[in-house]
Parts: C-alpha cells; structure tokens; sequence
C-alpha cells in the first residue's frame, strides 16, 4: 500500500533559469534513455521490481504480528505492548517521503532503492538478535524508517515509466501489492512463528528481501531530471556537488514534503476527505492482523497455524479487487451510465478524473457489507467460511477504494501537487496504521466480536457517500482549488 514524495515528470525551469524549448523536448522524446522509451519487457521488468519492494516491506510490518504471544512470554510483557512493534513500524512508515523527497530529487530514484534497502534489510535482522524489548521497537521502527522510500517513490518510478494514458493497469498492480504484503504477512508468519520461534519471522523477512530486491540491481534510472543533469551537466555528479546539490535541496523539501502536504490535507476538501477515508480502510487491515487470530481462536477454536490460514480470506480478495478494478474502469469508460452523476454537463469527456472514482463507488458499498457480515457471522454456530469470505469481500471493497482514490487525486492534481497528495496520504494511511492496532483487542475483548466489528461497520458506511458526491461535485471543486493541476 505503496506512496510518491515526488513525481515531477514534466521538468520545467522555472523563469530566469536555462529554459527546456522545444527542439530539446524533441530530442528528449526520442532519446532511448528515456523512461517511455524503453521497450514493454524492460518497463514490465522494473514495474515488477518495484512491486517486489511493495510486498517485502509491507510484509515486514505484519509478520511479527503472529509471533507477539511468544514475545510477551519472553520480554514479560503485556498483551498490548508486544503489539508495539506492529504499530512502530507503520509510525516509521510514515516518515517515509521526508527521507525519500530530497534524495530522490537529488539522487535520483535508482539511487535511493540501492541505499535504503539494505539498511532496512540490517535493522530486519537486527531485530532477530535483540534480546531486549526496547531494541525490538527501536529495531523496528527503523526498520519502517528505511523501508518506507522504497515503496514510496515506486509510484514515481511507475510514472516515469509508463505515459497517462497506459499507467492504470501498471499502477493497479503496483498499488495492490503493499497491500497483498500486510495480508500475506500474518499467514507466513503463523507457520514461521509455530515451528522455528518469532525471531525467524524477522529472518524469514530477509530471505523475501533477498530475492526480491536483487532485480533493482538491474534496473536503469528512470528519473527524466537525473538523466538529463548527468548527460548535460557530468561534473554534477561528483559526491562534492551531489551533497551540495542536496543541501540546496533542503528549503524546497521543508516546503513540498513538510509544508504543501499539511497544508493541502488541511485546506483541500478532496485530499481531506480521500485521506481519511484512505486512511481508515488501510487502518482496518491491521485490525484484522490483530483480531481476526484472537476471533478465530475464541470462536472456533483455531491453533496459530489455523489463525494464519485465516488470512486466505483477505489474500483472495487482494487478487480479486485489481480484477474488479480494471473491469470497471473499463466499463464506466466505455458506458453513458455514470455519466448522470456528473453534475457538470459541459464535461463529457469520460477522461475527466472523477471517472477514476467508479471502482470507489463500488468499493464503498463492498466494504461496511463486509464489515457487517463478518461482525454478526463470526460465532461457533455459523461456519468459519462464512467471516472468512466476509473478510473477502472487505478487502475487495477496501483495496478498490484505495486504488480509485490515489489515481483519481493524482489525475486532479497533476504530478507534482499529485506527489504532495501521496505525501499527505502516506502521513495519514500510516498514522492509523500505527494508532489501530493498539485499541483493536481492547475493543473487541470488550464490546465483543459482533458490536466492535459493527462500529467499525457503521463508520464505514458514514464514508461511503465521499467517491459518490466527489463524482457528483468533483468539477465544481477542482475549479475552486489552489493547486491547479500542474503537468
């Protein structure tokens, strides 16, 4: 459930500076070091290796979770605080653009998988060998820091890659495979955890690193800035001037990763509400790492290893909602039916971005069902298929939520106020990340299996009118905006 700091794909200098004219731009289209121009096998490549790095590191974040019982034992601890190392590393998670931002700008996105990889990689494995609880948060925390500029500038790098019109399917893939990672987490780590102890979840994390970060090493620089200053400027990248170029850099990431991002979640009705509701549904994810083993253990009796298949209902679903996805897109694209929710009538053109918000639309109706069949199914009298297959469908609705709504606000906002938006998302999506899990076996401990799930329900169904009225008024509000869409 992957973010970009910074997808500016359309370099222009600013006025006072050497201009970009059109002959240059001719030549930039047809240069063969141009990301778009490189051929399908070696974009199909990179997109998979920049999923890859989506899935490890997502993975990372779940799959101590089955593993805590045994960390309590350990460290002597409560239930609650061994859930922190869950939460600290989604709070590491979110700082992930603030670290990404001026690197890539200044390095270029290669240069940023290459570095931060294989620390995150060393804090994984440190945390295998702590032998105390506190180094086991720090560990893990850092360990969230480090992997979080991989997957957030692998958006950028999908973009730089592939032209507007052929991104959804590749962003699709891309967006579906963070998410994938924290689902699968939980099922991996149960067998891990049963058979060889929680400190091989953290190891088996590594083998997964291993083999499916080594593709990056084969993958070329796709960031069209970084290209052109090393073939019109070579002298720039001397490590003396590349740490010069990034001290400059400092003023511009204070403003656009720091400043921008707050402020448009504060004062953009679209990135605050998406937000929120991105926010809510990747929170809910680590809800069900946390509950869905203490639910299936208490209703049905399941051992750890019956806990982790447990999973299998949101992974099915992980591969059902990118089918679901691009059928719809497809559908509302090619169809008149949505177009009578559209408020403007002066805009038919189906490539306005509020199209992007069907899948949404969907999503939203998907996910408190879902929420609720699982709350009221869940019990000893009623089969473990039927929660399970709830679970399925949460995630179908979950997941075509946050697909359709990180497209629909990169095609409003361009990409470089897009880029901000991300930034923006990522603060919030991995805030809740970290703040659910801590609440969730209190809650449903307390209120019980059917009511804690329902409140969940309830406020996901207070939710569910935002793609519906941004479909509706979506128009109207992107002509009020201060970020005017800019290429």
């Amino acid at each position: 459930m992957t973010d970009s700091p910074h997808i500016e794909l359309q370099h222009r200098a600013p006025v006072g500076e050497e201009s970009w004219d059109q002959t240059q731009e001719e030549l930039w289209n047809g240069d063969p070091e141009n990301a778009r121009n490189w051929s399908t096998s070696r974009k199909i490549f990179t997109s998979g290796a920049v999923s890859g790095i989506g899935f490890v590191c997502t993975l990372a974040s779940s799959i101590y979770a089955p593993g805590r019982q045994e960390t309590a034992a350990e460290f002597r601890i409560g239930e609650t605080v061994s859930i922190l190392p869950v939460s600290l590393y989604n709070l590491g998670m979110a700082f992930g653009p603030t670290i990404a931002s001026p690197l890539s700008e200044t390095f270029g996105r290669r240069a940023v998988y290459l570095v931060v990889l294989p620390v995150f990689a060393i804090f994984v494995l440190a945390t295998g060998f702590c032998h105390n609880f506190t180094a086991v948060c720090i560990c893990r925390f850092f360990a969230g820091a480090f992997a979080s500029p991989g997957v957030s500038i692998a958006t950028a790098t999908v973009a730089d890659m592939w032209a507007p019109s052929e991104r959804a399917r590749p962003l699709i893939i891309y967006y579906s495979s963070p998410v994938l990672g924290s689902a699968m987490g939980p099922l991996v780590g149960g067998f891990v955890a049963e058979s060889k102890g929680w400190r091989w979840t953290q190891w088996t994390t590594l083998f997964f690193a291993i083999t499916l970060f080594s593709p990056i090493m084969f993958t070329r620089e796709s960031y069209k800035k970084i290209i052109l200053k090393r073939k019109t400027r070579a002298e720039e990248t001397r490590p003396s001037r590349s740490l010069n170029a990034f001290l400059d850099q400092i003023p511009k990431f204070i403003r656009t990763t720091l400043i921008r991002p707050v402020h448009m979640l504060l004062t953009e009705p679209i990135v605050t509400l998406l937000c929120m509701y991105m926010g809510f549904q990747f929170g809910l994810l680590y809800v069900f790492v946390i509950a869905s083993p203490w639910v299936f253990s208490t209703r049905y009796g399941f051992s750890l290893t019956g806990q982790s298949l447990s999973f299998l209902g949101l992974i099915i679903g992980c591969f059902l909602a990118p089918m679901f996805a691009m059928a719809i897109d497809k559908t509302a694209r090619g169809s008149n039916l949505p177009r009578f929710l559209l408020q403007s009538t002066s805009t038919p053109d189906k490539s306005v971005p509020e199209y992007r918000l069907c899948s949404a639309m969907f999503g939203s109706i998907c996910l408190p069902t879902g929420l609720f069949w699982f709350a009221w199914t869940a019990r000893s009298s009623i089969h473990w298929i039927s929660p399970i297959a709830a679970q399925c469908l949460v995630m179908i609705g979950s997941l075509n939520i946050y697909l359709s709504a990180g497209m629909y606000m990169m095609d409003t906002y361009g990409p470089l106020y897009g880029a901000s938006a991300n930034g923006a998302n990522s603060l919030t999506r991995y805030s809740l990340a970290a703040a659910f899990p801590l609440f969730t076996l209190q809650m449903y401990q307390g209120i019980g299996v059917g009511w804690a799930s329902s409140v969940l329900g309830f406020c996901a169904l207070a939710m569910a009118p935002i793609p519906w009225a941004f479909f509706r008024h979506g128009p109207k509000l992107r002509e009020k905006s201060k970020y005017q869409r800019s290429d």
